[in-house]
């Protein structure tokens, strides 16, 4: 099993667990506030598996029907967890809606508070472990996960503010409001998550400090050829794919053009893991810029 894949059942397992957690922080207190953090939390588990299942499919090397392979599962789990978000919010509204209508005392505050913040910093520390994990295997899902477990940490923090409050001014239609303001907050995070998500299946260029990277490589290792145009860029989960113009002399033969093509394959695959690489070779009548330009998106 890969590294990724088992943070993403690791995943699980932490959701699970705060899940319980600040299920009985609500069941202590009675707090609609805290009832839409440990709603916030079944959306939690919901989405390590989304995102597990996700790694896992994305994982499959490419085959007859998928011959880029199956990284894009990753976004496509990204955006389900965006609607279960808003499915979240919706229902976090009505627990607000009739907390406004009927306001309840807040029972054993202290302790639902104490077990709300103890499931909110096992949270924190997962988001931590997450992040970097996603950002070391450019892996989406995690990415994803990671930020909606850091936004859940922060509407936490939120809610135990507001229920300290609530406490301590006996002003009981504080509860509801809080749990309404969770809302906001969720479809807030909803949209971001969604909206990144979208921007990787619409194939969107690889971040510019990439894209740097690759053009440095491409015009260090392409001693023989005239020129490199036309360098496009995408990314798809894990993987970047990149396509380029190569130009070289009318005179040179296939053989010495492929192992030029080759020698910067070799180094674009030491530097940078999971891409694919597509090169057209040109003759020199084909340049775009005589004289010879290393490199040029």
């Amino acid at each position: 099993m890969s590294t990724p894949l088992k943070l993403a059942a690791g995943s699980i397992a932490v959701g699970c667990l705060v899940l319980a957690l600040k299920y009985v922080a609500y069941l202590v207190t009675g707090s609609v506030a805290l009832y839409s953090d440990a709603l916030e939390s079944i959306l939690n588990v919901a989405t390590a598996v989304a995102a597990f299942i996700a790694v896992r499919v994305s994982a499959e090397p490419p085959d007859a029907n998928h011959p880029y392979g199956h990284q894009k599962a990753e976004y496509l789990s990204a955006i389900a967890e965006g609607v279960l978000i808003l499915l979240a919010a919706m229902a976090i509204f009505y627990a607000a809606y009739n907390g406004l209508l009927r306001p309840k005392p807040i029972q054993t505050p202290l302790k639902g508070l104490l077990i709300n913040a103890c499931a909110s910093g096992i949270n924190a520390i997962w988001y931590v472990v997450l992040l970097k994990a996603g950002q070391k295997y450019r892996s989406p899902a995690l990415i994803a996960d990671a930020k909606h477990l850091w936004t859940d940490v922060l509407t936490s923090i939120g809610v135990l503010a507001g229920v300290a409050l609530v406490w301590l001014t006996g002003e009981q239609i504080l509860d509801p409001l809080i749990a309404a303001l969770v809302a906001v907050n969720i479809l807030w995070a909803g949209w971001k998550l969604m909206r990144s998500s979208i921007g990787g299946l619409m194939d969107e260029v690889v971040p510019e400090e990439t894209l740097a990277k690759i053009r440095d490589i491409i015009s260090s290792h392409a001693e023989g050829a005239l020129e490199a145009h036309d360098l496009r860029t995408r990314q798809a989960g894990r993987a970047i794919f990149i396509d380029f113009h190569l130009v070289v002399p009318g005179n040179m033969t296939v053989s010495e053009s492929h192992e030029v093509c080759d020698r910067i394959e070799a180094a674009l695959r030491k530097e940078i893991s999971d891409i694919m690489i597509s090169i057209h070779v040109e003759p020199e009548e084909k340049a775009k810029h005589p004289g010879g330009v290393p490199v040029v998106g």
